[in-house]
């Protein structure tokens, strides 16, 4: 998959990530932290899928543009990504929105968070730039599609994915030739257009794409006096460049990261309640469809120091196992039984406790005599004593927040709140 043309490229690409969203679909989940900071896998966060990306990819330039509810993002960059050397020409921007160019706070959209850091790009003058939406779960290797944008000669080289019609209602959408030439684009569409040879698939950008850094300069520059632009790459520059310049398709199938383990690519917007679950219990399969063990390309993140994962009590009703479960260090599985679990650093749960599809954040408490099913638990929350979630529909509903697949979301002030 690799070779040196394409590492030599990508020793001369910055990598933007676009790190500022809320996701509002995860409600609850993010009205502390940004959906690029959520948890995922029991120890990542899912910025660091972009991340070690780009740095798998051979990038050792990055900036992170952030800006709602940034601390806990920011917090974690700090902590888990400080190993790049500025001797070795590596770096590591945390770009948040700033006031830098003018009086307004905020980055108006995509296009505008790197036309605000235009002065930072400049210094340290990549020849290229790829950016990255912060907030998908994949495995891709950046180089091969630089190495394709290259080769084309091309303006703009979009990265994009298949997916079902109905879903492509939150993604740009094209329609592309038999040389990759994007012909059509449209951001966001309400009734997505097929693609010609699939009628129930869309053709979905990946909000990644990558540019000459000197032709992107002067497009941001000319996009940042319209003032009839909204200032983001897929509902201005992208479809500008669709239609008076040479945009080209990059196929993630081409450039996906894949283990002996892996039987097809993998690629999750985890930006639902239901998706997040989803995918996170997904991991607990015998033969997960995400191979995070992949040490040939490692998912670096922060790691807390923590003692061992420890389970405790061996009685009749009173034995500390996990079964087809990923239990993180600092976590203690105290005479309870999980099922399917997914548990997050220093999660503890006690005696005859019952946990089936459960995904629990960090330093979770699970007290005596609970039973829980497919939840997903916020960070710090304690569970009280003998609650029941899962087995009553309407009374889950009336105290938690419930999707319509049935899975319930707890957080502290839920609890707090229970008679």
């Amino acid at each position: 998959m690799k070779n040196k043309k394409p590492k030599r490229l990508a020793a001369q690409t910055m990598a933007f990530i676009l790190a500022g969203g809320r996701g509002s679909r995860l409600v609850e989940l993010t009205d502390n932290r940004a959906k690029p900071a959520m948890y995922f896998g029991g120890k990542s966060r899912i910025i660091d899928f972009a991340l070690s990306n780009a740095v798998n990819s051979g990038m050792r330039r990055i900036g992170v543009a952030t800006q709602y509810k940034a601390h806990s993002l920011i917090r974690h960059l700090q902590r888990g990504w400080s190993f790049f050397r500025a001797v070795q020409n590596e770096s590591l921007d945390i770009l948040p929105a700033s006031q830098r160019m003018n009086d307004e706070m905020w980055y108006k959209g995509t296009a505008d968070a790197v036309t605000q850091n235009i002065d930072i790009i400049q210094g340290y003058d990549p020849t290229y730039m790829i950016i990255l939406a912060g907030d998908h779960i994949y495995k891709q290797d950046y180089s091969i599609m630089v190495e394709q944008h290259v080769a084309t000669g091309a303006d703009v080289t979009v990265g994009c994915i298949e997916v079902p019609r109905e879903e492509a209602k939150g993604f740009g959408v094209m329609h592309v030739n038999d040389q990759d030439v994007i012909l059509d684009f449209v951001e966001k569409p309400s009734d997505p257009p097929p693609m010609l040879d699939h009628p129930d698939l869309s053709l979905a950008s990946m909000g990644i794409y990558v540019f000459k850094t000197d032709f992107l300069i002067e497009l941001l520059r000319k996009d940042a006096v319209d003032p009839s632009s909204s200032h983001d790459f897929g509902n201005d520059i992208i479809p500008e460049l669709v239609k008076q310049g040479k945009a080209y398709a990059h196929p993630f199938s081409r450039s996906c990261v894949m283990s002996e383990n892996e039987d097809a690519p993998y690629w999750r917007d985890v930006g639902t309640v239901d998706a997040f679950w989803q995918a996170n219990i997904d991991l607990t399969d015998f033969k997960p469809a995400l191979d995070l063990y992949d040490l040939e390309w490692p998912i670096w993140t922060y790691s807390e120091l923590t003692p061992p994962a420890k389970f405790i009590h061996n009685e009749e009703g009173r034995r500390g196992q996990a079964i087809s479960s990923l239990v993180s260090g600092g976590c203690v599985v105290s005479g309870s039984t999980l099922l399917r679990c997914v548990l997050f650093t220093g999660v503890r749960t006690n005696s005859f406790s019952r946990l089936e599809g459960v995904v629990a954040l960090p330093y979770v408490t699970v007290e005596r005599n609970a039973r829980l099913t497919n939840v997903v638990i916020d960070r710090d929350v304690i569970i009280p004593e003998g609650l029941v979630v899962g087995e009553d529909p309407e009374y889950d509903a009336k105290r938690f927040r419930r999707t319509d697949s049935g899975i319930c979301l707890i957080t502290q002030k839920m609890i707090d709140n229970l008679e």
